[in-house]
This record gives structure tokens, C-alpha cells and sequence, in this order.
């Protein structure tokens, strides 16, 4: 007897097949084995010459989804019946939120199994809770399955309904989506605040005062018992002090003045308060509060978080990483208690073990917080873990510890000293008992650093001690426009909102960089002309699909589904089909829409228009020579477009790019232009003779404005030659690209060897013994940051290379130069050794391996869980081409099959 356990990745068919008996057989999905149609060219023939079918759904009949298996998922579709044929029974052990039961059900309905079936869920991957979940098996829910269904539904409806008409409208390529439109238009509105926003400048005076040799800061916060302005009295549309307010607004000339005046007075301390305050740990993380944290703490992106958390969990260090809850269960709670215990002492201990209770109604994910697995947790340094993957576990590892530790004890100290009419004020804090902040302080990656950073120390004093005034300061300051969203604080808007789904948010800021919405810059998110042009058409004609609260309403809906609250198929037709219906809006809109209102984006205090063309955004005025088009650069954002930028494209466009002087060895011209892919500089004319002149772009960050002749004649020399590489004899060269500068080492026909130049290291500087040296160092794959070894095995014997294990996506792998062999199913990466390593090489390698085949193959298994992240591409492709008109009457076969995949609640 045999049983078959089927679950979604390698990695975690790995893992349990660790944990399971020998006579159960583990196999691997690589995520959904089916969907709706991804193009044309996977729509049956027998249903192409219908209406509906380039949706994917018969909207006619009751929006049956139409489901296949893609190409790239037939052979492991193939691979599941064969080995389903030895098995006397099969559980499906797919992850236990709505999506994993989605993925389980359509196995179901693919395999068609006669053996007996489980289905078992589990939110960690150690020995007892995959035993445990052994004994706790049960039938699919039909209800989640239903409600995950209707979501996927929806998501192909909005977008490929939608996605078309924003095609015609404004550019083709341009995608809809049910979350990431008002994810997008909550980016656009936060821009058009900053640009709506208009500044003030104001001026206090800032002291540093002493006694006892303890020096504090003071800040002016009164002259004759009215309060000095500050940053939080403007009215952001005016730069004025908002209406109303009885505030005393400092200009330069008059906070200089009371300087003077109050300069060499006697300061009196006139009030001293003293507020004990006590702090609480947070909750222990949900994905949402993950990301954020990982976002503020490590830098790491929503994506990029969720791939190492999923790699994590899928590896036994975390549970399940897509969760709405901050429930610790019983055995978690004595886990991080003993830690508490062990490494910090029982004062540490809170006295009650802390329970916590998610508020969300639609918290219905997995039912346990974000936490590391087993029911004793490994401290970061025990698990052996690296880099990223070691950051992240720490960070979970010390959110779930603290949330089990005691309050921390504050004391706040506020105190008031005077001079003259002129009142300061000074704060400070003390912690009397740090509790939760000794293991983990938010936004801080060492927590005794950040302790000692929280502290504000004031010396000893009481009313009416007469400290003495080291130094007194004017200060101006300027008020500043609201601060654009990062990943961090989109997530927590969207979250707060009630739009979308945690496990969704990940895939929608990538969608939303992916597509051109948005640039992510120094961790802010940009948003793009196209954003605010395809925000402008939504809100004007289907206000309801980017409003926050209507979109919100919706996630209840589909969250009633799920529980048997609602009924999906009375909610499908009334969101579609109705008369209110996006299918009858987007009729009755298409013909008012305007393409050329569409395609233009009006901005505050820019004359010129902004249009969206074919080839990106570009500007159109009048001129006495008539219309002026000129590109804007694709680099430019909507906030750095000001009458300043604007004029000098124009300009460029008009009277020629501007001269910057003469090359001193040619005597040819030399410019400064912009163009699409930012500031460039240009040799010579465009002529007849000349028809592509010398150009070369500037470095990244550097203005064109600061461009000189020596350093333009420096770029066009570009690529320079540093000199040749002592053991090939072949040139060295030192060159600006696409990623910036890099040195390459150019063999021809052998290949090229590139390596970056950062800072100190200068393209125009850098010399030959530099470029070597670069060009001996490890060369890092792009993207591959994170990609830290599973083990370190040692030294190759001939090369010196170090041979390590890695986690691939298609299981664990060993690397050497350019062969990377893939470990047997069975082989146990603990049990991997070097001479494991070294006889497989030589096997690959005899074999004719080179670098893995396996790149062809498509991994679907994705760390971030998509509401629908490829459904303008698909409906794009659908659409582009065109199907011949087949028989309206569907043959029975086909009926058949699509009634089969019709399923009941």
C-alpha cells in the first residue's frame, strides 16, 4: 500500500517528505495545474467562435469559468496520473488558505481519483505537526473553494473588460485591475497632493543649556505667552498660517531680533512634569505587518519578503507566511516564554501569558500569526541560516519572543524654562524598566542600540534652578508636502482600508512597477504619467471600480461567500451583467470617453499639454511656428515637471540642443541634450555625412546643468580602453551601460567578463591595475542578493571554487563554474557531502551538462499569492487575435467537459 501526498513546490515536498513514512510518496504541482485561458491559443476550438470566450467565463451561463491545463503544466499534470495509478490513496496537502484549497479541488477534478481522498492542512512544516495533521484530515471546503473562485472571476471580468478600453483610449498594453487600479489612484491622489501642496517658511530659536555638566536641547515654543508657529499651523494649499489660528509667525529679521535680546539673560527652569508611561509589545506578525517591517527594518521589498518567508516556511523554520491572524497557539506561547525565560530571565516575562485576538472581520487566512515553527523555537544563530534569509528569520524570531515579554516602563519629562517673555521647551525619556525593548525595538535592528538611542537623558532639576546657556541659534524651517507611500505604507493603507487581501498586496505593488504605474525610487513609490492618465479616465467614468470604500465592500462580499453568508452567483450578475452592471457601464461609457481628453494629463502650473503617445508621455504647446511636440524623458516624473523643465524641452526641441563649447582636438561642437532615457552629451551635428553623431550618456545623479567641457570630452571617449589583460592578451575596457558603469574584460569569440564600478571607482579614472582587480572578484548574478547557500560543502580540489548547495526552483542544486546539477529526489541536503557534490559534477559534466536546461521550464509557485497580476497580458493576447467564427453550438464533448468543471456549494 502507497499513498500519493501531493503539495503545491520541490522545496516543501522535500521537507515533508522527511516527515512522513517511507511508503508515502511526495509530488510536487509547481502551483495551479489549472486556469482560466491564458491566450487565444488555449481557448478549445470547440468554444472559440463564441462570444465569451476570450474572457474565459460564459457570462451567459451563470459565468461558467472555463478552465484549462497550459502546456507547460501537462507533463507534471501527466507525471501526477501515473503516480497516482500506484497509490491505494491521495491527500492533497496543498496550503491551507483559500488558494491552496483552490489549487487541491481542481486537482481533484483533473486526477479523478477511485482511491480514497484526504485533504490535510497544516500552517508549519515540522515532524509533529505534519503527524498531527496526519490524524486531522478532512474533505475540501467547497465554500472557500467557491469564494475563490468568484474572486478569480471577478478579477478576469474587471480586467479584461476594462484593459480593452483603455487601449483605444489612452495606449495599447495599459492594464485594469480590481485591487491595483485603487492602489494606483491612492499613489496618484497622494501626487497630487504634494504638487497641490504649496510651501511655508517659519523661524524659532533652538538653545542648548547646561547644568551639572549635562547639556539638553530647547526649543522656543512661546513669546509673551503666545505660541510660536510651527510646521503643524499651515494650511498646506496656501503656505499661510491656517485661518483661525492665534499663533505668532517669526520671520528671519525677527527671530534674529529676540535673539539678541534674550542672548546673555538669566534662563529659569518654570515647570517640570514628570509622566510615567508604559508600553506594550505589538502582536506578532501578519503578512501585512511583515512586510511593513521588513520594508522600514531590512529594505526588502513586498516580493522580495515574501519569496524568503515562503522559502522559510516551505523549509520548516516558519509557519505559514499568509495570515491575517496574530493567534499564538498554546504551544507557541510556551515556546517563546522559555525563551523569554532562557536568554533574558523571569523579570522579562510578562506576568500572564499575552493572548491576542485578530480585529479584522476578514481575517480568515491561516489561523496562527507568522511565528517560527516547532513547539521550541531555534534561536536565529541555531538555524544555521545566512543573509537574507537569516535577517528575516531574525526579525520574526525576536516579534514573536517580544510579544511574550513584560512592559516596558517609561518615565516622559517635559520641562519649561524661561527668559525674559520667551518660553522653551524640553523633553526627555527615561526607561526605568525596557521589558519587550530589550529583544526587539520597531524599525531598529539592535535593540540595545536603539534603547540607548531611545533615551533622552535630562539632567536633575526643579522649578526655579537657573541652568546656563551654552549656545542660542536661530533656525528657519520650511514646511514639507506629504510624504509619498512606500511599499511599507501602501501595504498599511491598503490593509487599513479593507482593499484586497495581505497575501495579494505583494503582487500588486510588482504589477503596479512592472506596468509602468509607478517608479520605485529611494524606496518611494513614484507614480508615472500614465498613472495619473488612467486614474483621471477611471474616476471620471467608473468612480465606484477606484473607490476605496466600494472596493472595500466588495472584499466583505467575497469574505460572506467564503462563510455561506452570501450566494457568489446573484453577486456576479449584479456586478456584471446588471443594470448598473461594469458590462453596461463600460457600453454606455466607451462612446462618451474622448480618446484625446483621455490621453492627456492636465497639471498645475504647466502651460504646456501632457499627452500620452505610443512611444511614452510627451509635451504639445503652441508656438508661432505652430504645434511643438517634444518628449519627455522617461525618466521624468509628473512631480519633477515643473515650467522650469517644461521650457527647456521645448526649447531644445525648437532651437536646437544647447552648446556647451568646442572639442579642443576636433573643434567640433559638443551638446548637452535630453532624450528619452535622460541627459546625454553629442559630438558634432546630425547631417547627411554625419548621420549618427558621437554621443554618450551622463552618470547617474549627475545634473546637466553641472556638465563641463572637460567632462563632456571625458564621456565621449567612452568606451575607453584601459589595456590589456595580462593572462588572455585580450582589451580591458571601462564603459557606461544600462546599469551604470562596469569594466569588461572582451575575449570575442570566448565571451565577455563584466564587473560594476562603484564608488570611489570612477568610468573616466579608473586604470588598468583597478579593472583587474574588479575583474578577479566573484561575479554577483543579478538578483540573486538573496540567494544564500542551503550548505557550505567546501573547496573543489582542482578549481578552489567553493561548492555549496543552493535552493532552486526546482529543488536543491550543487554549482560549479558553469554546471549546476540538481540533487536525486531522496538525497537529503544534511547528508550532502563534497565527494556527493564532486561524483555528481563529473556526472553532469560527462554527461554534456552545462548551465541547467531547466530555465525553460515555468514556475508558478510565486511567494506573493496574485489576485490576477498577468491579467492584461493574457487579455491582450486573447484579444490581438483574431479567432474564426466556429459553430455557435457547442458539441456535447465539450459540454460536457465544462460541465464537469462546474462545481456545487
Amino acid at each position: 500500500m502507497s499513498t500519493l501526498v501531493i503539495v503545491e513546490s520541490p522545496t516543501k515536498a522535500r521537507t515533508i517528505r522527511n516527515f512522513l513514512p517511507s511508503n508515502y510518496r511526495v509530488e510536487a504541482s509547481m502551483g495551479h495545474v489549472r486556469d482560466l485561458p491564458s491566450s487565444a491559443e488555449e481557448i478549445p476550438e470547440a468554444v472559440k467562435g463564441e462570444k465569451w470566450a476570450q474572457l474565459g467565463v460564459n457570462v451567459e451561463a451563470d459565468f461558467e469559468p472555463l478552465y484549462v491545463i497550459p502546456k507547460d503544466k501537462k507533463k507534471i499534470v501527466k507525471e501526477l496520473k501515473d503516480a497516482l495509478k500506484d497509490a491505494t490513496e491521495l491527500i492533497l496537502a496543498t496550503d491551507e488558505d483559500r488558494e491552496g484549497e483552490s489549487i487541491s479541488w481542481h486537482l481533484l477534478q483533473i486526477l479523478k481519483p477511485k482511491v480514497p481522498i484526504k485533504r490535510m492542512v497544516f500552517h508549519e512544516i515540522t515532524r509533529e505537526a505534519i503527524r498531527d495533521a496526519l490524524t486531522h484530515c478532512r474533505d475540501i471546503d467547497n465554500r472557500v473553494v467557491q469564494a475563490q473562485e468568484t474572486r478569480r472571476i471577478l478579477d478576469r471580468l474587471v480586467g479584461y473588460t476594462l484593459s480593452p478600453l483603455l487601449w483605444k483610449k489612452i495606449a495599447w498594453g495599459l492594464s485594469a485591475g480590481r485591487v491595483q487600479s485603487v492602489a494606483v489612484r491612492l499613489l496618484v491622489r497622494r501626487e497630487r497632493e504634494r504638487r497641490a501642496f504649496r510651501q511655508g517658511s517659519y523661524w524659532d530659536l533652538k538653545a542648548v543649556l547646561e547644568k551639572g555638566k549635562i547639556s539638553f536641547d530647547a526649543k522656543l515654543v512661546t513669546v509673551g505667552n503666545v505660541k510660536v508657529a510651527n510646521g503643524s499651523d499651515f494650511d498646506e494649499n496656501t503656505g499661510q498660517i491656517i485661518a483661525g489660528r492665534r499663533v505668532l509667525l517669526l520671520n528671519e529679521d525677527q527671530a534674529r531680533a529676540l535673539l539678541s535680546r534674550i542672548q546673555n539673560k538669566p534662563w529659569t527652569v518654570s515647570n517640570l512634569e514628570e509622566r510615567p508611561v508604559t508600553r506594550k509589545p505589538s502582536p506578532p506578525f501578519t503578512t501585512s505587518t511583515l512586510q511593513q517591517e521588513a520594508n522600514r527594518k531590512l529594505r526588502l521589498g513586498a516580493r522580495e519578503t515574501m519569496r524568503i518567508a515562503q522559502s522559510l516556511y516551505e523549509r520548516g523554520f516558519i509557519t505559514y507566511m499568509r495570515t491575517d491572524s496574530v493567534h499564538l497557539s498554546e504551544q507557541a506561547i510556551t515556546a517563546a516564554r522559555s525563551c523569554v525565560q532562557e536568554l533574558y530571565g523571569s523579570e522579562y516575562l510578562s506576568p500572564q501569558p499575552r493572548k491576542y485576538t485578530t480585529k479584522s472581520k476578514g481575517a480568515q487566512e491561516a489561523h496562527e500569526a507568522i511565528r517560527p515553527a516547532g513547539s521550541s523555537f531555534r534561536t536565529p544563530q541555531q538555524t544555521g541560516l545566512s543573509g537574507v534569509d537569516f535577517r528575516l528569520y531574525d526579525l520574526i524570531w525576536k516579534r514573536t519572543v517580544a510579544s511574550q515579554m513584560a512592559d516596558s516602563r517609561q518615565t516622559h519629562v517635559t520641562l519649561q524654562t524661561q527668559v525674559e517673555d520667551a518660553g522653551f521647551r524640553s523633553s526627555g525619556k527615561r526607561i526605568d524598566f525596557p521589558g519587550f525593548l530589550r529583544a526587539y525595538v520597531e524599525g531598529s535592528d539592535d535593540p540595545d542600540a536603539a534603547l540607548e538611542d531611545q533615551e533622552v537623558i535630562l539632567p536633575a532639576l526643579k522649578v526655579g534652578d537657573k541652568p546656563n546657556c551654552k549656545d542660542l541659534q536661530a533656525v528657519g524651517h520650511e514646511t514639507q508636502p506629504p510624504a509619498r507611500y512606500t511599499e511599507a505604507s501602501l501595504v498599511k493603507m491598503l490593509e487599513s482600508e479593507g482593499v484586497g487581501r495581505p497575501s495579494t498586496y505583494a503582487s500588486i505593488i510588482g504589477t503596479i512597477v512592472d506596468r509602468g504605474y509607478a517608479k520605485l525610487i529611494a524606496n518611494a513609490l513614484i507614480p508615472t504619467f500614465t498613472a495619473f492618465a488612467v486614474t483621471t479616465l477611471l474616476e471620471t467614468h467608473f468612480p465606484d471600480l477606484v473607490d476605496t470604500g466600494f472596493t472595500s465592500r466588495m472584499e466583505q462580499t467575497l469574505d460572506e461567500i467564503a462563510t455561506g453568508e452570501a450566494k457568489w452567483l446573484p453577486y456576479l450578475q449584479k456586478f456584471y451583467t446588471g443594470e448598473m452592471g461594469l458590462a453596461t457601464q463600460v457600453k454606455e461609457q466607451e462612446s462618451q470617453i474622448d480618446a484625446k481628453v483621455a490621453r492627456t494629463v492636465v497639471l498645475e502650473n504647466i502651460a504646456a499639454k501632457v499627452c500620452i503617445g505610443k512611444y511614452g508621455a510627451y509635451l504639445e504647446a503652441e508656438s508661432e511656428e505652430g504645434q511643438v511636440k517634444a518628449s519627455i524623458p522617461q525618466d521624468l516624473t509628473p512631480a519633477d515637471l515643473d515650467p522650469e523643465k517644461v521650457e527647456f524641452l521645448l526649447k531644445q526641441k525648437t532651437e536646437g540642443p544647447e552648446k556647451l563649447g568646442l572639442h579642443p582636438e576636433t573643434g567640433e561642437p559638443i551638446y548637452v541634450l535630453v532624450g528619452n532615457y535622460g541627459p546625454y552629451v553629442q559630438l558634432g551635428d546630425v547631417s547627411e555625412t554625419n548621420k549618427k553623431p558621437k554621443r554618450s550618456s551622463l552618470p547617474k545623479g549627475t545634473d546637466k546643468d553641472s556638465v563641463t567641457v572637460d567632462m563632456a570630452v571625458s564621456l565621449l571617449t567612452l568606451p575607453r580602453l584601459l589595456g590589456t589583460h595580462p593572462e588572455t592578451g585580450a582589451k580591458v575596457q571601462a564603459n557606461l551601460g544600462m546599469y551604470g558603469p562596469y569594466v569588461v574584460h572582451d575575449q570575442g569569440k570566448v565571451g565577455k567578463d563584466y564587473r560594476s564600478i562603484k564608488p570611489p571607482d570612477d568610468v573616466l579614472t579608473i586604470e588598468i591595475d583597478r579593472a583587474l582587480e574588479l575583474l578577479s572578484q566573484p561575479k554577483a548574478v543579478r538578483g540573486s542578493k538573496s540567494a544564500t547557500p542551503l550548505k557550505e560543502l567546501g573547496a573543489h580540489p582542482e578549481s578552489g571554487e567553493m561548492l555549496n548547495v543552493y535552493d532552486g526552483r526546482y529543488g536543491p542544486y550543487v554549482k560549479h563554474g558553469d554546471i549546476n546539477a540538481s540533487l536525486a529526489k531522496d538525497e537529503s541536503v544534511e547528508n550532502f557531502t563534497l565527494q556527493k557534490a564532486l561524483d555528481l559534477l563529473a556526472a553532469k559534466e560527462a554527461a554534456g551538462g552545462g548551465k541547467s536546461s531547466s530555465k525553460s521550464k515555468k514556475s508558478t509557485k510565486t511567494a506573493a499569492k496574485s489576485e490576477t497580476a498577468t491579467e492584461k497580458t493574457a487579455a491582450k493576447k486573447t484579444t490581438a487575435k483574431k479567432t474564426t467564427t466556429a459553430k455557435k453550438t457547442t458539441t456535447k464533448k465539450a459540454a460536457a467537459a465544462t460541465a464537469s468543471k462546474k462545481k456545487t456549494t
